[in-house]
């Protein structure tokens, strides 16, 4: 069988020999780029592709599989690993499986695939080289406009990159001279503050006598009150009965006040004068001790001296402010007298005029100190927001620069995603709810070839007995910056497509055209 094959092989090239002594061209099924590979040996040989055997050169094409790699039949179906190439004059070349040689399925746009008569092809590839070329120029087009919106946003970039720097340097200048001015001003807040303070504690101090001496005088009034109530026989003497007369000594709440309570309350002693009253008993008692609730009537009044009362009081309510200098030397004056509508009693009295200026120089120092700290603190955080600005990679060109600050959104069937560039990802229910974070800022994650393509936001919010959250963004190129879409391809990791023009490349010296193979 493979004698007869052959015998035909040979018969038609001497026909063809007979016609032209040209150079045998290349196979059916090869491209032009690989003719040279096809040509035959001195000795009329193939060899195989894959440099395993060789092979007479009438079996190339023979419809018969001899190389491993099935080079030798490049125009049938003999080989299943084979490749057949379409020229596709007019649209794109291609290549596809032997196996579809001949098997009635037109696959090349010239029809080259099909020549067994079995099926009719259409060479259709003008048509499609046309459409291709369209697609081709209006890619371009939306390619060139996208590029030309990047050279802007790359200006920008590049401008407020320099303008960055700038600042800095004038910042930093300023910083040196504002922190010697923080450090004099502290250090004249405290010289400041020293005199004040000590004004004050000293007029604290005389306040916190006064109050006590008025305090003791209350408890002495309290104290000689309380006896004169107690003392229900007039003898200036509280003795056993005039305790046990009042309910409110009994200790062991059964409603009588025994002797032995009674002598507890007085510390063992059959009675006690005013001043022992005063001194011992009444600070333990006091608490406990309830004034009668019979009121006597009020004493007769003598008309003689009625109106010697009332003159009395009119003199008490005229007496003139008493400075207490007189009774602690050196202490700042305090008002003692001044009627109730005007200052009350418990409130501490104002300070003299010599504190009162030591108090506004501390403070006038305070306010310079706090205002040119105040100013350093803020100058200090533009300059650290700077320098995170500097340290950002904006891309090759700063073009991606025009994102930061921005957000976008998409939404879907179920949620609402937002893509902050250079700051964090999320998503939230489309109805209401909680925003949950998909990721923050990590780095640029592209392959090496193309760093800038892929964006990686990491270290979101924990999925529910799985790892963090985190999202890729894929870049592409469009007129605008829109959120395109959003996927989960693996349990917590989500995946957005952006379109921007900062991702535009300045496209290629002309349109592409279809490849023409002849």
């Amino acid at each position: 069988m493979r004698t007869l094959h052959t015998f035909f092989i040979i018969l038609a090239q001497l026909l063809c020999s007979s016609i032209t002594n040209a150079t045998i061209g290349r196979p059916r099924g090869v491209s032009i780029s690989m003719a040279s590979l096809y040509q035959p040996a001195e000795d009329g040989t193939f060899t195989c592709l894959d440099g395993s055997s060789k092979i007479p050169y009438e079996y190339v094409n023979d419809d018969y599989c001899d190389c491993n790699d099935g080079t030798d039949e490049p125009g049938t179906s003999a080989c299943p690993n084979g490749k057949f190439h379409c020229t596709n004059a007019g649209y794109v070349p291609s290549n596809i499986l032997s196996s579809r040689v001949n098997d009635g399925v037109c696959d090349c746009c010239d029809g080259t695939d099909e020549d067994a008569g079995r099926i009719e092809c259409v060479n259709n590839c003008k048509e499609l080289g046309k459409k291709l070329k369209e697609e081709q120029d209006r890619t371009r087009k939306l390619q060139q406009e996208g590029f030309e919106k990047q050279k802007t946003f790359s200006d920008e970039g590049k401008r407020v990159h320099e303008e960055k720097i700038a600042r800095q340097a004038e910042l930093e200048k300023e910083r040196e001279t504002l922190e010697v001015t923080v450090k004099d001003l502290e250090t004249a807040k405290l010289e400041a503050e020293s005199p004040e303070t000590e004004a004050k504690d000293k007029h604290q101090k005389a306040w916190d006598e006064l109050k006590a001496e008025r305090q003791a005088k209350k408890e002495v009034e309290a104290a000689s009150l309380a006896f004169k109530e107690l003392d229900t026989n007039g003898d200036n003497s509280i003795d056993l009965q005039e305790i046990i007369a009042h309910p409110e000594f009994d200790i062991d709440s059964n409603s009588v006040v025994s002797e032995e309570e009674a002598k507890e309350h007085l510390e063992d002693k059959e009675s006690v004068d005013h001043d022992t009253f005063t001194k011992d008993i009444w600070p333990h008692v006091k608490d406990i001790y309830k004034k009668p609730t019979t009121e006597e009537p009020p004493p007769e009044v003598d008309p003689s001296t009625e109106a010697r009362g009332e003159e009395d009081q009119t003199e008490q309510q005229t007496v003139p402010t008493v400075p207490i200098t007189d009774r602690i030397e050196g202490e700042p004056e305090l008002i003692l007298d001044k009627p109730s509508e005007e200052k009350d009693e418990d409130s501490m009295p104002e300070y003299d005029e010599e504190t009162k200026k030591l108090i506004e120089a501390a403070d006038e120092a305070r306010k310079n100190y706090d205002e040119a700290n105040s100013k350093l603190k803020e100058l200090d955080n533009e300059l650290s927001s700077i320098k995170s600005y500097l340290e950002q990679d904006y891309g090759p060109n700063r073009e991606y620069a025009i994102l930061q600050d921005q957000c976008f959104e998409y939404t879907d069937r179920e949620y609402t995603y937002k893509y902050c560039p250079f700051s964090k990802g999320s998503q939230r229910p489309k109805n209401g709810g909680h925003e949950t974070s998909l990721g923050n800022w990590g780095n640029w994650a592209g392959p090496e070839n193309d760093k800038y393509s892929i964006q990686l936001y990491e270290k979101g919010q924990n999925c529910w007995n799985g790892p963090d959250r985190s999202v890729k963004v894929h870049l592409k190129c469009g007129l605008e910056h829109r959120l395109l879409s959003s996927s989960e391809p693996s349990r917590c990791e989500y995946a957005f497509e952006f379109e921007t023009p900062c991702r535009c490349s300045q496209p290629s010296g002309g349109t592409a055209q279809p490849h023409d193979e002849l």
